[in-house]
């Protein structure tokens, strides 16, 4: 298909690689004429499935691999990160009472459910030894 490019970006599983990955999604997004506030989402989005890696795939052990692609076409941008460590199982996901979480002063446990509300599509994808999750924002 014309148009459709690809990007990556190779990480380890470390905090201290948040800004470089948020920058490399975002700065993709904008070359695709996304909106501020589509990328401000994108951005989001991104964080909280980078930090899901690092804590619960990788179980915070650092220096663990994580690729980032980007590929864009005329009708969607899609991000995908992929990793080695323990997979999600999205069929045991609950989405959080997030009133109950407010009242309580709950912090965490949100991201899944942000990231399922600010992209258009997401999918979790396990391949051998990889698990990916593709996060889809419509052009």
């Amino acid at each position: 298909m014309a148009g459709k490019k690809k990007y990556t970006l190779s990480v380890d599983s470390s905090t201290k690689h948040l800004s470089e990955v948020r920058d490399f999604v975002a700065e993709h997004a904008q070359n695709v004429g996304l909106t501020e506030k589509d990328i401000s989402e994108i951005r989001l989005a991104v964080d909280e499935a980078y930090t899901n890696i690092i804590k619960h795939a990788y179980k915070n052990r650092p220096s663990k691999p994580v690729k980032i692609e980007i590929g864009v076409d005329a009708k969607k941008l899609w991000i995908s990160i992929m990793d080695e460590g323990e997979s999600f199982k999205p069929d045991e996901y609950k989405a959080p009472d997030i009133l109950k979480r407010i009242k309580n002063k709950q912090r965490g446990g949100m991201g899944v459910f942000l990231i399922q509300k600010l992209m258009d599509q997401v999918q979790y994808n396990r391949k051998g030894k990889m698990n990916e999750i593709r996060m889809v924002k419509n052009l």
